[in-house]
């Protein structure tokens, strides 16, 4: 009966790949544990090209960024250079490409060992091998490397930083305001993929360093760093661009150029590089560290190399970073020697020509500055954003009064003011020093204030200067195709954004001259106003002459008292006053308000006619005739000594007729 019964212990026999499969999944996942920076999060159950993705843990923390792996299990044996080799599809491969860091791990169960090889570095060697493998159906990877708890806490501090710095870019712009994204895109510095292979990561960083990409490398710095390893000699690329945002004053980490000085004198140990070379580079450092007494003495420990000192080109560039550290320390004459010395050495050194032409900037010497300012061309673009040649060259300018060429430079470099901060802020100091010099400066300056205001609409300095312009100019004469009421209605959209009281009271001050000029009395009192009414003090005198203008003597008479007795105590505040008392019929305080005018400026034509006016009023006919004919004898083309001929011949006789 058994047998009959026999056939039903024919099971399905376990397939060897599974075994195999088994054995890597619990290899792999012991040293994820063992390594203690990765959790397996998911196993791909479809498995198009990835068997499961492993998560970063960063001090105890589950970060959500993802590795991909493909996970190969063999008994297959080594090839002859101890190397392992697997056929993969390259279907598979162009699978795990769609994420960064993606990777191959194999199991090569006879000796028991992991094994690791980049997504990426498959792709490199076929991209490099000359061969046209696009259309191959299969891909062989070879596996060198052992994967190691050491090379797993690489990949996730690699991938962890390049997922920190996709993260931010992605927030940043998510924050900006969609009118912004444009210029935060340009000015942006791009980001670039550190390989999780040392050679091929130190040939990258090497190729940016002679790019002059030092803002780019130095975005890259932990990545750089955690491949090629702290400390190691691929890494000197990193510090040096991170030496060079140091002296432009654009590095971000003090930490990163404190240890360049520690792998720098490390070198010298080493003595596999110049000496002179290598103290320059440190120089360097402690230069942007602030540390010159230490730059100065590695500047000369370098020159004192005669392989550094006998290059033109490093000499020229030793003594001038040795001028700078002098002119630090203040010694600008030992400064400006070694300037001098290195154009000797190289001409066109742009460096020493910039350094020049600011000692003579400090001293007023404008046409020695331009002179070397014209000659200070950067071609290496870090340097040429710290320079700010062109800023310097509008300001020389300015001081020379070629205002028609400052401007020029001035707006040649706005096209770059979303890219370089110091722009905006540096001329608008410029204009608002130089923009209402000259009638053209000020005309320059309206367009210059307009594109400002555009740029920062939130701030009210470019509103002061664009409404400051405008009635500059029409103080003195320009037409600025305003009229009153036009420039009104702008004055008036532009104030508002102003908080600053004395500014506000001075702009509502100027525009009430504009409308005393054009005789609208009312509407200058108002301005007028509208300015005392916020600070006080010398603005009444505006206010007091309107309102006698306008005849209300009982208002103005008190704000004019107070401003000839107190606040601006000149001969005009007493002639206003007295101008005040006399219409009130109080004329013996009016008397004594224009001789007091007199007594300040005796030639003050106006004062004397009202005074003898005054009296004549009063019934004192014989002072008043006795001052009027002073008057007309001293000011005989006034209209009131006219007046005083044609309607009192008497006393007055006329001009005899030609």
């Amino acid at each position: 009966m058994a047998d009959d019964l026999d056939h039903l212990d024919d099971l399905p026999k376990r397939d060897a790949n599974h075994v195999t499969e088994e054995k890597a999944e619990t290899a792999f996942q012991a040293r994820l544990a063992a390594s203690g920076r990765f959790i397996l999060q998911r196993a791909d159950r479809k498995d198009y090209g990835t068997d499961c993705e492993i998560e970063v843990v960063d001090q105890e923390q589950a970060t959500n960024v993802r590795v991909h792996v493909q996970l190969k299990g063999t008994e297959r044996p080594l090839n002859a250079d101890a190397s392992l080799s697997i056929e993969v599809n390259r279907s598979n491969l162009n699978y795990l490409l769609m994420h960064p860091h993606s990777l191959y791990a194999a199991y090569h169960i006879p000796t028991s060992s992991l094994r690791i090889c980049p997504a990426e570095t498959v792709l490199h060697q076929y991209e490099h091998a000359g061969k046209n493998w696009t259309h191959q159906q299969s891909l062989t990877v070879n596996f060198t490397d052992e994967l190691t708890n050491a090379r797993l806490d690489r990949l996730a501090t690699v991938a962890r930083s390049a997922a920190r710095a996709a993260r931010d870019r992605r927030i940043e712009q998510t924050r900006a305001a969609p009118g912004d994204i444009a210029g935060l895109v340009r000015c942006g510095i791009p980001d670039i993929h550190v390989p999780d292979d040392p050679a091929v990561a130190s040939q990258l960083l090497a190729h940016l360093y002679d790019q002059d990409a030092d803002t780019v490398i130095s975005a890259a710095f932990d990545r750089f760093a955690e491949v090629l390893g702290v400390g190691n000699e691929p890494m000197g690329p990193a510090y040096m661009a991170e030496v060079n945002l140091g002296m432009a004053g654009l590095s971000r980490s003090r930490a990163r150029i404190e240890d360049a000085v520690k792998f720098f004198r490390n070198q010298l140990d080493l003595g596999r590089y110049e000496r002179g070379s290598l103290h320059y580079t440190i120089g360097n450092a402690f230069s942007a560290l602030g540390r010159e007494e230490d730059a100065k003495a590695a500047y000369e420990a370098a020159l004192a190399d005669p392989a550094f000192a006998n290059t033109p080109d490093l000499a020229s560039q030793g003594h001038k970073n040795l001028g700078t550290s002098f002119e630090r320390l203040g010694d600008e004459k030992r400064a400006v020697e070694h300037y001098r010395e290195a154009l000797r050495l190289n001409p066109h050194l742009p460096e020493a020509h910039n350094a020049l032409a600011q000692f003579y900037v400090r001293h007023g010497e404008w046409k020695h500055a331009l002179a070397h300012l014209d000659q200070a061309v950067f071609t290496d673009p870090t340097r040429a954003k710290a320079a700010g040649v062109a800023g310097w060259r509008a300001n020389v300018l300015f001081n020379m009064g070629e205002g028609s060429a400052a401007f020029r430079e001035i707006n040649g470099l706005l096209v770059q003011a979303d890219c370089e901060p110091w722009i905006w802020p540096f001329f608008a100091r410029l204009v608002a020093s130089f923009g209402r010099t000259t009638t053209e400066n000020a005309r320059r300056a309206l367009g210059f204030w307009h594109r400002y205001v555009g740029a920062h609409p939130e701030t009210s300095g470019g509103r002061r200067e664009l409404l400051l312009a405008t009635l500059y100019l029409r103080a003195e004469g320009e037409d600025v195709s305003w009229t009153y009421a036009e420039f009104r209605a702008e004055f008036d959209r532009q104030i508002e954004h102003l908080d600053d009281k004395d500014e506000v009271a001075f702009l509502w001050d100027r525009l009430g001259h504009w409308a005393q000029d054009e005789a609208d009395w009312a509407e200058a009192e108002f301005c007028f106003r509208k300015a005392y009414d916020l600070t006080g003090g010398h603005y009444g005198y505006c206010l007091g002459t309107a309102l006698n203008f306008l005849g209300r003597f009982e208002e103005s008479l008190p704000i004019l008292r107070e401003q000839a007795e107190r606040i601006q105590p000149d001969a005009m505040s007493w002639f206003q006053l007295g101008a005040a008392y006399g219409d009130l019929g109080q004329s013996a305080q009016a008397i004594d308000a224009y001789e007091k005018a007199l007594a300040l400026d005796p030639d003050y034509d106006s004062a004397m006619f009202n005074l003898g006016g005054t009296h004549w009023n009063r019934g004192e006919k014989i002072e008043a005739l006795a001052i009027w004919t002073t008057a007309i004898d001293r000011f005989p083309d006034h209209e009131l000594a006219a007046k005083l001929r044609r309607e009192m011949p008497v006393f007055f006789p006329p001009y005899p007729a030609r």
